[in-house]
């Protein structure tokens, strides 16, 4: 049994319901509201629902099967498919909330840690996606949460809890080997470790496995994908991303990164938090090792609602070495000091956190931010909004364009035609939005589209969104331009000018021709 840490205060159930329900009125109202529609990742995502192959998938499938099971529940439309992210992000909120409790946080570090998670740009804008990223941030908290709770009571079953946020993690991203890390480096240096000698954590570990067993079974089956997916993630994006900027990053959560210094700081120097040391070294060893990586700033995001929750308690629990007549002003300038700050910054940073402004009026507003890298492409560019939300334009008319072009050709040209699209966010937002215009699925050689197929149809008249004609010429007798989709400036740069080409006369069946195609889009 661990030293006993300071007392646990009641839950501020109310001060946390109300908290839940101002971040799902934000993001339900923002959906009612906004100006731009799905993202390109979200379109993938759906795809990879409608070929869920649990135990043959390239990428782990949590986000497929949660794909699957919100639009067989909740139909197509954009407030249905934003649903689920929304509620994970409230149980993050929520997780904040307990995991402050628990470090001995009342109701005010129990509100401020709801704040912080609530006014922050990074949490708005990850749960307000279709994205694994939300459910990455949720796992690692509630294996935040797992251990704070082990460190507090000492209690066994905690260690099973550790691994079913494990496995899910694992279900859901190749990431949680960072989380995983940083747990195991930091029972190595604290008074855990005894328990490495017992059943219990390696009982975890076995749950984390199994629950996580589709993720690896897949890569096995598949030779690994990952690997190849890592390499293409490090030449293409990663490699505009040093260590420095790493840290510079964290910046944009503005004031909280301060209250998430002062929490980590906390956690490991605090004598009343000497029961919790562990919970520090399992925050601050996975940002290291982000950092020597050369990860994206928001990779960082998941150890930050725990640290919020330290931080926030700290400052609740603060006593100033001053005359006892100034102390209660001095604990109140503080409190008070921190929620303006939070409350100041979520305000002003609002835009970026949620699409509410359109395009135009996005494009003015980073522009008199000046925060360049809020702005900056995967690929480094400077771009006129935010990526997310340059990749939520433009597909709906795209798909029209395409389908004039298809439902133009000759009735036993078109029996006989495969659909192509050459990146991935064509190919799902024509399997998205075409079937409804009588279309067919889609053919695509990029990314997770590979591992679907090239489907039955050898391919002598095609369609292909994407690439120019003579691109084409190698595999076709002949190839002509039938339209050209220009976008809005808005879009990043290489989604504004998009040929539609049609070939006939296929060299090879497509079937033949389809491992040399592989491509990662």
């Amino acid at each position: 049994m661990p030293e006993t840490p300071i007392e646990r205060p009641q839950l501020a159930a109310g001060t946390l319901a109300a908290f839940v329900a101002v971040k799902l009125a934000a993001h339900v109202a923002t959906l009612l509201g906004t100006p731009y529609g799905f993202h390109r990742d979200e379109f993938l995502y759906f795809a990879m629902g409608e070929h869920l192959r649990l135990w043959r998938m390239d990428f782990p499938p949590a986000i497929a099967l949660v794909a699957r099971a919100s639009r067989a529940l909740f139909g197509d439309s954009l407030l249905a498919t934003h649903l689920a992210p929304a509620l994970a992000g409230a149980a993050i909120l929520a997780l904040a909330v307990l995991i402050a409790r628990e470090l001995g946080g009342g109701r005010f570090a129990q509100g401020l840690a709801a704040l912080a998670v609530l006014a922050s740009p990074l949490f708005l804008r990850v749960s307000a996606l279709f994205q694994p990223v939300v459910l990455d941030q949720l796992w690692w908290t509630l294996g935040f949460f797992a251990l704070v709770r082990l460190a507090r009571t000492g209690e066994p079953r905690w260690w099973l809890a550790l691994g079913v946020a494990g496995g899910l993690g694992l279900l859901t991203k190749f990431s949680v080997a960072v989380f995983a890390a940083g747990v195991l480096a930091a029972l190595l240096v604290a008074p855990e470790r005894r328990a490495l000698a017992t059943r219990w954590p390696w009982l975890g570990a076995l749950l984390a496995l199994v629950i996580g067993s589709p993720s690896l079974v897949g890569q096995l089956r598949l030779g690994w994908p990952v690997v190849d997916y890592t390499r293409e993630l490090q030449g293409t994006q990663l490699t505009h991303v040093s260590g420095l900027d790493f840290f510079t990053g964290q910046l944009l959560l503005g004031p909280a990164v301060l209250l998430a210094l002062g929490g980590l700081a906390y956690l490991l120097a605090a004598r009343e938090t000497r029961a919790f040391r562990v919970v520090g070294w399992a925050c601050l060893v996975p940002v290291a090792i982000l950092a020597l990586l050369h990860g994206k700033p928001y990779y960082a995001g998941p150890v930050y609602p725990t640290l919020f929750a330290a931080g926030a308690t700290s400052i609740e629990l603060w006593r100033p070495a001053v005359p006892a007549r100034w102390m209660e002003a001095a604990t109140y300038a503080l409190r008070g000091a921190a929620v303006v700050l939070l409350v100041a910054f979520g305000v002003v940073t609002l835009p970026f956190g949620l699409p509410i402004l359109p395009p135009a009026e996005m494009a003015r507003y980073a522009r008199a931010m000046g925060v360049t890298s809020a702005v900056t492409t995967n690929r480094g560019e400077v771009a006129e909004l935010p990526q997310d939300y340059a990749d939520m334009l433009g597909w709906e008319e795209r798909v029209d364009a395409v389908a004039r072009v298809w439902n133009g050709l000759p009735r036993g040209d078109r029996e006989r035609a495969v659909l192509i699209a050459d990146n991935y966010g064509d190919a799902g937002a024509l399997d998205f939005f075409g079937r409804r215009r009588g279309m067919p699925p889609t053919v695509s050689a990029a990314g997770s589209y590979w591992y679907f197929g090239p489907g039955t149809k050898r391919g002598d008249v095609v369609v292909v969104v994407g690439d120019e004609p003579q691109e084409l010429e190698r595999f076709f007798a002949s190839c002509s331009l039938a339209d050209r989709v220009t976008t809005s400036p808005y879009v990043v740069s290489e989604e504004r000018d998009v040929p539609i080409v049609v070939c006939r006369g296929a060299r090879r069946a497509l079937q033949e021709v389809w491992p040399e195609v592989r491509s990662a889009n």
